[in-house]
């Protein structure tokens, strides 16, 4: 029986932003510096992690006035 199916092409993720680190916050900035590396190296996959534990740290909120 012949198969009606076609291979499927997945392109590049929908791009975001990439989150910026909270200024003063050393895990952030470490994972910063983890993003670059990883970014230079060709490892797309460590940058998404990087950026969705860059996202995901929790900082205390900011008091609005």
């Amino acid at each position: 029986m012949p198969r009606n199916c076609r291979p499927v092409h997945l392109g590049e993720p929908v791009s975001t932003p990439e989150p910026a680190p909270v200024a003063g916050c050393d895990v952030c900035a470490a994972l910063a510096e983890q993003r670059a590396a990883a970014r230079a190296i060709g490892d797309k996959s460590t940058v998404i992690d990087r950026n969705i534990e860059i996202r995901r740290h929790p900082h205390a909120e900011v008091a609005r006035t």
